[in-house]
């Protein structure tokens, strides 16, 4: 299998290309899919290959234009809606909850739909557009809830999601648009719904989503130094979750830590800890843990935002806590960025 570099966007771009070349009856639409910026590059060239019949803009009706996309996706076209903010998504809910996510269980329709929602966290965005609310989707039955933390599952998890029949909603952190990676070329899909273990261990399993599986990459690369082999999976899908592959991990080591890039309470990261505990209370060794967002609004000044999102050190201090462990080497986490609103020297953008 060959491979190419890039970053998340390009990927996420190639995937859109392929689906449309592959079906005609696969649609692109949201505010700004043609403009020169074209959503951090996501939609770059669709236009001008597909036409404006399959390739458009929409008017910032949110709900209403979530609805006329549910309504093609019935008549048997397959749409991708794009948003820029999800926090301006939350307008819609009405049409994704009341009737994308229960049309094929009410009527045995399938609704192949799918939902570009980006969403994260950078310099000035402040608390209505860097909301992390993956588990308010992932509560509503008949919706799969997507997180990709890498180029390739960008692109891998899109096309999978784009030729699912049930409604998708495709959660892209704008930290990862940039993240360089080799990605498969062609019509590579990743399944919905499958877990991937990025490193082995037998310390500590961590389960991260999203940009947080960056963080905890650096915090098992640190912890390594020392001996500690911490065992990584990436979830890329919070609905449905691959449990097997978390319970099994946690047999293995006999403690969890569960990070996720939201709110603590009513999180992802604390449905994974109450299930660890429900089927795997007899194999822990110690209490099972979670890492969130403080319970308040995301702040947007520079001084505010400095100790608000945990990172690897945060990580690595909370395995030292379950392990009795007091030195750790955080020496050896990468160099930060001089402003602590951009991830570090490996990040070229976008804020």
């Amino acid at each position: 299998m060959s491979h190419t570099t890039m970053n998340a966007a390009t990927a996420i771009n190639r995937a859109l290309h392929l689906a449309m070349e592959q079906d005609e009856r696969t649609l692109c639409l949201g505010l700004g899919v043609d403009d020169p910026k074209a959503i951090f590059g996501t939609t770059t060239g669709l236009q001008e290959r597909f036409g404006a019949e399959r390739v458009f803009d929409t008017p910032t009706s949110e709900n209403a234009m979530t609805g006329i996309a549910i309504g093609a996706a019935l008549a048997g076209m397959r749409p991708v809606m794009c948003h820029q903010r999800l926090d301006f998504f939350l307008l819609a809910l009405d049409q994704l909850v009341n009737n994308a996510a229960k049309w094929h269980y009410t009527f045995d329709r399938p609704v192949p739909l799918t939902i570009r929602l980006i969403m994260g966290r950078g310099w000035g965005q402040g608390p209505t557009h860097a909301q992390n609310l993956q588990s308010w989707f992932a509560h509503v039955p008949g919706l799969k809830v997507v997180m990709p933390s890498s180029a390739a599952d960008a692109k891998g998890l899109l096309l999978s999601s784009i030729f699912d029949d049930d409604p998708v909603v495709f959660l892209e952190h704008r930290w990862l648009h940039f993240a360089q990676g080799e990605v498969p070329d062609g019509d590579v899909r990743v399944p919905l719904g499958r877990a991937a273990v990025l490193r082995e261990g037998d310390a500590v399993t961590i389960v991260a989503m999203s940009y947080m599986t960056v963080e905890a990459l650096h915090a098992c690369r640190a912890l390594e130094s020392a001996g500690i082999a911490c065992e990584l999976i990436d979830l890329r899908t919070v609905r449905p979750i691959d449990w097997p592959a978390i319970f099994a991990s946690v047999r293995h080591t006999g403690r969890l830590l569960a990070l996720d890039t939201g709110a603590q309470t009513g999180s992802v990261a604390g449905e994974i800890v109450a299930r660890v505990a429900m089927e795997c209370w007899g194999d822990l060794k110690a209490p099972p843990a979670r890492l969130a967002l403080p319970d308040c609004p995301e702040p947007t000044s520079y001084g505010l935002t400095r100790h608000f999102y945990p990172g690897a050190e945060a990580i690595m201090l909370r395995i030292g806590q379950m392990l009795g462990i007091e030195r750790l080497p955080l020496e050896h986490l990468p160099e930060r960025h001089a402003h602590h609103d951009v991830p570090g020297s490996w990040f070229s953008g976008p804020f």
